[in-house]
């Protein structure tokens, strides 16, 4: 019996020395499930004790780290990690004894170790300070909170990157985001400390806002912190960081294997856009909003003026459009403008590009940045065409300045159709009205 009883008061003691901190306490129990969504994600300054139950330091400190915690509450948080329960939370902040007390405060990245007193009036005049120099730094400018830009404890980076383009993904937002929207994703798992993932870092933020840019926001850069997002980390098999992965709807995602700068990213991100994006729209130039938008929105902007309908008919006049739909899907990549108008309909925009009513059908690429154009002296086919707009890809061709220096005016028009074209009807003459005997009878006289 005696050694039951000597067993049962030892059950006892143990659960005793492990319950350090309760419900009824205003410490926040924090765990690897909890402490990102309370201490990472908040905007609040935090407290954080690392402690292991059985060690006396520890047990010392309880008391006093319940009365701060009350004495705060309202103002800054404080918490306590069972570190050796949680060795993953003690390891990923370097603890290497017990009690530790790490503040949390603008970097939620890099804490900062707390060198005070271990009274209740010493851990709230640490916490107070604390406190007033995260107030000052926010009035400064400088930003508090986590996110992707922290890697490197800053809100941008020195090389001109911006990261307000890349999205920070968690546990909680990623398959919403990511796996359940039709865009493109290159996802960038990454770890604060890691060297190379703050070398990353620039050349990241760069390419996202170009990417952004030139696909009109269907192609996305993100980011994951895989220290705290440990889920979506077990969930892709991320070994070693940065590992950079594509997502792309209803598929498995695939490893990037291109280069870490940030053209070789926007070159790959580019090539996913074309190979998911529709051709661009060919539009007929009905009035001076479809120029204007068409070519303002796209750095080339390729014109052609087809013969009139009634020299080609329907059928020739769709031969020419399925060679621009044509040009247009095998170009996609480089987002240019297409459009077409008829012969005569706009003489000015004509003129300005010396086409001069006649040399149907005609093509010009205009850059309304630079007000400069370059026409078609090939055949207009494909094999022409795809000459004509390969020498203007890589910067050869001969270019003109737009005639008089500014897109011409542009008429409103009627839209074809998609019929023949039809010869304009002739006044009937009806000829009883004309009394031919008497006219006769005079010339004979």
């Amino acid at each position: 019996m005696r050694p039951l009883l000597l067993g049962v008061l030892g059950c006892s003691l143990v659960l005793t020395v492990q319950s350090m901190y309760s419900a009824g306490d205003d410490v926040v129990e924090l765990s690897p499930s909890n402490f990102n969504r309370e201490v990472i994600q908040s905007d609040s300054l935090w407290l954080v004790e690392f402690y292991a139950p059985w060690c006396g330091h520890c047990q010392n400190l309880a008391p006093d780290w319940k009365k701060a915690a009350t004495a705060l509450k309202g103002i800054v948080k404080v918490g306590a990690v069972d570190a050796d329960q949680h060795k993953s939370l003690g390891g990923q902040y370097g603890v290497r004894g017990f009690p530790t007390i790490k503040i949390f405060g603008a970097n939620k990245h890099k804490p900062e170790e707390y060198q005070g007193g271990r009274s209740s009036q010493a851990i709230v005049d640490g916490a107070m300070n604390a406190l007033r120099s995260l107030v000052k730094d926010r009035l400064s400018g400088k930003s508090g909170g986590s996110g992707y830009s922290k890697q490197s404890g800053g809100g941008g980076s020195s090389s001109g990157g911006n990261t307000k383009d890349v999205v920070e993904l968690t546990d909680d937002n990623f398959d919403k985001m990511v796996l359940e929207s039709d865009d493109v994703w290159l996802v960038e798992f990454f770890a604060p400390w890691c060297g190379h993932c703050k070398n990353l870092e620039p050349e990241w933020a760069a390419a996202a806002t170009a990417v952004k840019e030139q696909t009109k926001g269907k192609v996305r850069l993100g980011a994951v912190d895989a220290t705290v997002h440990q889920g979506l980390s077990s969930r892709y098999g991320i070994r070693g960081f940065p590992t950079i992965k594509v997502f792309r709807k209803g598929e498995e995602p695939e490893d990037y294997q291109g280069g870490r700068s940030r053209g070789d990213i926007i070159e790959r991100a580019l090539d996913l856009f074309s190979d998911n994006a529709p051709p661009p729209e060919l539009l007929e130039i009905l009035n001076e909003d479809i120029l204007k938008k068409t070519c303002e929105d796209s750095q080339l902007c390729i014109i052609a003026v087809l013969p009139h309908i009634l020299d080609t008919g329907a059928a020739g006049r769709n031969g020419y459009l399925e060679v621009m739909i044509k040009m247009a899907e095998k170009y996609k990549k480089k987002m240019w403008g297409w459009l077409w108008t008829e012969a005569g309909a706009q003489m000015e925009l004509e003129a300005s590009l010396g086409i001069g009513g006649f040399g149907y059908p005609a093509m010009a690429a205009i850059n309304t940045r630079k007000m400069k154009f370059a026409l078609l002296r090939g055949s207009f086919s494909e094999t022409g065409i795809h000459e004509f707009l390969r020498e203007l890809s890589v910067g050869r061709g001969s270019t003109a300045t737009l005639g008089g220096g500014a897109m011409p005016k542009i008429h409103a028009v009627e839209a074809w159709d998609g019929k023949d074209g039809q010869l304009p009807e002739e006044d009937d003459y009806d000829l009883s009205d004309v009394d031919l005997d008497d006219d006769f009878e005079k010339d004979e006289l």
